[in-house]
């Protein structure tokens, strides 16, 4: 059965880069509790006290430009934040979302036909973005079969441990 992640959105506009995800001055550690508690704190000082589990962030072309920090999607992920729609993606932050299972979907129309505070329905496998505010539906690309697979697993990682273990029984 396909999963259906389903929030409100956040709206943020043209290059969204990684400091403004996640700051600089908070690199001092690993712990995704702690990275979570400044996710897009640059951007909006308040997202993580306003925003709910399950939410999602919409952008507009160049989201997580600037450095490969790979903390940014985790940092996202760790927040709560379900999905990111976006017109574009730095190409780095698209590897590295999917590297850390946090399913982000191009789709220009979608973004333009969402605003903050709507209601909004993924299914990430299929591509389906279904806005319950306002009665529409948008289609973005579909994950290649392995890409899926990476992003159900939680990441790379975990895709990686799971398929060791296929391999040795």
């Amino acid at each position: 059965m396909e999963k259906i992640l389903s929030g409100t959105a956040w709206r943020f506009g043209d290059d969204v880069d990684t400091d403004a995800i996640i700051p600089a001055r908070y690199l001092n550690t690993s712990d995704s509790d702690e990275l979570a508690a400044h996710c897009m704190e640059d951007a909006d000082p308040d997202f993580v006290r306003k925003m709910r589990r399950g939410d999602l962030i919409v952008a507009d072309t160049n989201f997580g430009c600037g450095s490969s920090r790979e903390v940014a999607p985790l940092c996202i992920k760790a927040a709560g934040v379900s999905a990111v729609i976006a017109k574009s993606f730095a190409r780095i932050f698209f590897r590295n979302a999917i590297n850390i299972g946090l399913p982000i979907l191009e789709c220009p129309e979608a973004v333009d036909g969402i605003k903050a505070g709507d209601e909004i329905e993924v299914e990430p496998a299929s591509g389906t973005i279904r806005n319950l505010t306002r009665g529409t539906s948008f289609q973005s690309a579909a994950y290649p079969e392995f890409l899926q697979r990476i992003i159900e697993h939680g990441g790379l990682l975990a895709y990686v441990e799971e398929r060791l273990k296929e391999s040795e029984t």
